[in-house]
Order: structure tokens, then C-alpha cells, then sequence
């Protein structure tokens, strides 16, 4: 019996050592860029023809930010870096069809371009094209359909903020 303890012991301890010593790590569980402490985020400038996406995409970002715990969002005066960004494209497309000239279901895609940049106006980190995608259902009515497009663009919103959060502190 005290040598089956041993063994598990054993196999727990070489367990241990290799996953702490291999660098795994949950995305997003780095710092920031440059050891920021205090960030600010401009709302993003909007490209697009759909209304109101600036606000959208800026405020899930922001609610993704004060989330975690790795920086302090405050006014832009105060910050050590600005995060903005540009919307650049929302583009949709068919995923299927009832027959040539009429889909069942779309797809819209939201496309930003982003830069954090210090006091000084210097580009810390960038990224360009960042995008994420949705699926609506294509209802037998506009309003319906357009609806289902505009809640689709909310939820791509959302994962586009724990995309940019999660690239902004890979931590490389």
C-alpha cells in the first residue's frame, strides 16, 4: 500500500513539474503590453452603415477589460496608453438557400483594425483585421430579418472583445 502511495506521489510530482515547466497557460492570463497599469479606450470610429456599432463594440470591449483584473480602465488624460480602433467592414453573405434567389441563413462579419498607443502617440501593439462572424436566420418578413441580423452583430461584438482582450495580453 505505501508503495502504491509513493508511485501516485510520484506521477503527481512529475505531472506537476512538466506542466508548470512547458509554459502552458490559459489564454488571456498575460499582461498587458509594456507592463501597462492604466489603459483608456476611445470609442472606435465606424466605417460602416450600421448605427450605433461604434457604441456596441467600444462598450462590450470595455466591459471585457474591466473584467480582468491585469489594468485600471480611466480617462485618456490620465492613462498610460489609448486603445482605439476603426469598424472597418460588416459584411454579409449567404450560408444557405432556398433556392437561387433567396437564403435561409446569413452570415455577418464585423472587421476591426486596432492600435494601442502610448502618451507619447508611440504604436505599442496593433492589429489589423481582427474579425468575427455570426449566423442569422432569414425571416419571411424585413423587420424579423433585420433583427436577427442586428442581435447576430451584438454576439459578434462580444466574442470580437474576448478576441481583442485575449490578444492584447498573449503575453509573447
Amino acid at each position: 500500500m505505501l508503495q502504491i502511495k509513493r508511485k501516485a506521489l510520484w506521477i503527481i510530482l512529475v505531472l506537476w513539474v512538466f506542466f508548470s515547466a512547458c509554459g502552458y497557460r490559459f489564454t488571456g492570463s498575460g499582461g498587458f503590453p509594456a507592463g501597462i497599469k492604466t489603459m483608456s479606450i476611445t470609442t472606435f470610429e465606424n466605417r460602416t452603415v450600421v448605427t450605433g456599432l461604434e457604441n456596441t463594440v467600444t462598450n462590450d470591449l470595455i466591459y471585457e477589460v474591466t473584467r480582468s483584473k491585469g489594468v485600471v480602465l480611466v480617462r485618456k488624460d490620465k492613462a498610460e496608453a489609448d486603445l482605439s480602433g476603426v469598424i472597418v467592414s460588416t459584411q454579409t453573405g449567404a450560408i444557405s438557400r432556398r433556392d437561387v434567389g433567396a437564403s435561409t441563413e446569413r452570415r455577418v462579419t464585423v472587421t476591426l483594425d486596432l492600435k494601442l498607443t502610448n502618451t507619447s502617440g508611440i504604436i505599442i501593439w496593433s492589429a489589423n483585421g481582427v474579425a468575427q462572424s455570426e449566423a442569422y436566420v432569414v425571416e419571411d418578413d424585413k423587420q424579423g430579418t433585420e433583427q436577427n441580423r442586428l442581435d447576430a452583430i451584438s454576439k459578434a461584438s462580444k466574442r470580437l472583445a474576448e478576441t481583442i482582450y485575449n490578444r492584447l495580453t498573449e503575453d509573447f
